[in-house]
């Protein structure tokens, strides 16, 4: 694996959030026009995903097949998040969850870099390719959605209490925050609902020794997120309820996919 590459993106994944840090804790009040800082730090956060992508595709992708270990696949699922993000902050004031999504993706490259070795490669067929590609899409996008739900309970709770100076005014009005959340949720849980789909059209048994868990726990998110939407239109959540949610449901759905990986692989050896 090209490992200066990965240095070089880690570097500029832990720049980007320092400079994220500050523009926070200074306290400049929110542009939608304007956000100061911006080109730089977008130009830098491309290049750092650019850079992962290279890391990523030497370590998990090889000429036997496509190696998914517990550290590669960590690892491809923070690079698609650092992505996602960098999209969807191109048309949103998203980028300030890069303070904590982009460190993330700093260690999971770093894990990488650190475990990489010779792992055990297989020829997937194109379901269920397809399988994994959606189930880590609704995961990544529904990390994101994790990480704007803890800022909107933040900000939530700072306006509450009659505080709403220092960081606070560099975040978008409440009613912005709350929007971009269930955007980002409702396409989430569009991924997570396709991805339940053709697991089970195209995986031979997901009630399974070895899938059963990861199976009822995606389903229990799915349930999750399915109840924060359907109570956001039916009774018009927000606040509290919906960042309990939201974050239960992620939780689940964090436990499903890298838990039961990080058991069987990392303590079982399997």
């Amino acid at each position: 694996m090209p490992t200066i590459f990965a240095l070089i993106a880690i570097l500029l994944y832990l720049s980007g959030s320092a400079l994220l840090a500050r523009r926070l804790w200074q306290g400049g009040t929110y542009s939608a026009a304007q956000p100061v800082g911006r080109v730089p730090l977008l130009t830098g956060w491309s290049l750092a995903v650019v850079l992962h992508a290279v890391a990523i595709y030497g370590d998990a992708f090889t000429a036997t097949g496509i190696d998914m270990g517990f550290f590669n696949a960590l690892s491809l699922a923070a690079w698609l998040i650092a992505l996602l993000l960098l999209v969807a902050s191109l048309r949103h004031p998203l980028e300030l969850l890069g303070i904590v999504l982009l460190p993330f993706a700093a260690v999971a490259l770093a894990l990488e870099v650190a475990f990489s070795g010779p792992g055990t490669a297989t020829t997937l067929p194109p379901g269920l390719q397809i399988h994994i590609l959606l189930s880590l899409l609704a995961y990544s996008l529904l990390a994101i959605g994790a990480i704007q739900a803890i800022l909107l309970a933040v900000q939530n709770h700072h306006l509450h209490h009659h505080h709403p100076g220092g960081f606070i005014r560099a975040l978008p009005p409440l009613a912005i925050m709350e929007g971009l959340l269930f955007q980002i949720i409702g396409l989430g849980f569009l991924f997570l609902s396709a991805s339940l789909i053709t697991g089970f059209i195209f995986l031979d048994d997901l009630f399974g020794q070895h899938v059963a868990h990861k199976t009822v726990l995606s389903i229990f998110a799915w349930g999750l997120f399915a109840g924060v939407l359907f109570g956001r239109w039916r009774f018009g959540w927000r606040g509290r309820i919906a960042v309990r949610w939201t974050l239960g449901g992620f939780l689940t759905l964090a436990l499903a996919y890298f838990g039961s990986k990080l058991v069987l692989e990392l303590m079982l050896g399997r």
